[in-house]
């Protein structure tokens, strides 16, 4: 009665489960490695003491960003040069803009530095003059899926819809660097902006969606095999009806029969012999 699962056909529905299945196991087993990392960087990240309460150190030691220099306060030393307005930015629940004004190094790349932030519509305070030595939250550069950035262009000049390396340099003559810090002290009365955790560092939204598709690809694996045995069992039962000689009902089609004496014109004849 099971012979029939040694037809080419089934050849290829046993090879297609002995792949899916494996391959299943696979997917949700790395899945479920990426949700256990994110969840070890993110209890290691809670037992180091506090980025923003470790000593400052000059800006060079700490590059390039990542996790572990995400946030330490850095110090540099130079003359600020151009400045621009970062619109639609909040804090506090506010929406306003941050000031972000070049810091010319010794060295001669520029800093960007957000000194701080202001409501909606208030002018943007000139940049101290002469050389300073700024302090602040050394910060990875942004991209389009930064939250509060405006990668679509078209804002006004004098305005950067993104803090990032990337979109300022077509906009000053120099090499900027791949990073920027936030002040710990605003000046000009600005409110400080505060320093955001490195991406990938928490438990997100992105870590419960690596264990929302570990149990996908599990179920998907036990969906296989749930229609393997199904398609078997079927097979076998339609086998054994035959060798018991019970062939399937056809469901006849036909029209239904008309009442005896009924003809299609009856109604016009039936009286003539009256």
């Amino acid at each position: 009665m099971y012979r029939f699962l040694l037809t080419p056909r089934w050849w290829g529905i046993h090879a297609f489960v002995v792949l899916a299945i494996p391959f299943c196991v696979f997917m949700g087993s790395w899945q479920l490695g990426r949700f256990e990392d994110r969840v070890e960087t993110h209890q290691a990240a809670e037992e180091k003491p506090d980025p923003g309460k470790q000593a400052a150190v000059p800006l060079d030691e700490l590059l390039p960003v990542d996790k572990e220099t995400s946030g330490r306060p850095a110090t540099a030393t130079g003359r600020y040069a151009e400045q621009f307005v970062v619109p639609e930015r909040e804090v506090d629940g506010k929406r306003g803009s941050y000031v972000l004004t070049l810091l010319r190094t010794d060295g001669g790349k520029a800093l960007p530095v957000v000194r701080g932030w202001l409501p909606a519509g208030a002018k943007a305070p000139a940049a101290p003059p002469g050389e300073v030595t700024v302090t602040g939250a050394l910060q990875a550069s942004e991209n389009p899926g930064t939250d509060g950035v405006h990668a679509g262009g078209g804002l006004p000049e004098g305005q950067l819809g993104m803090i990032s390396a990337a979109s300022l340099v077509n906009l000053v003559p120099y090499d900027v660097y791949d990073a920027w810090i936030t002040l710990t002290a605003s000046d000009s009365g600005m409110l400080p902006v505060p320093a955001v955790a490195p991406q990938g560092s928490g438990l997100d939204l992105k870590a419960f969606q690596n264990l929302g598709y570990t149990g996908e690809w599990f179920v998907f694996a036990g969906f296989v095999l749930f229609m393997w045995f199904r398609l078997m069992r079927r097979e076998a039962e339609a086998a054994r009806d035959l060798a018991l000689g019970i062939a399937p009902e056809e469901i006849a089609l036909a029209e239904p029969e008309r009442p005896l004496g009924v003809g299609a014109n009856s109604g016009s004849g039936s009286g003539s012999g009256f």
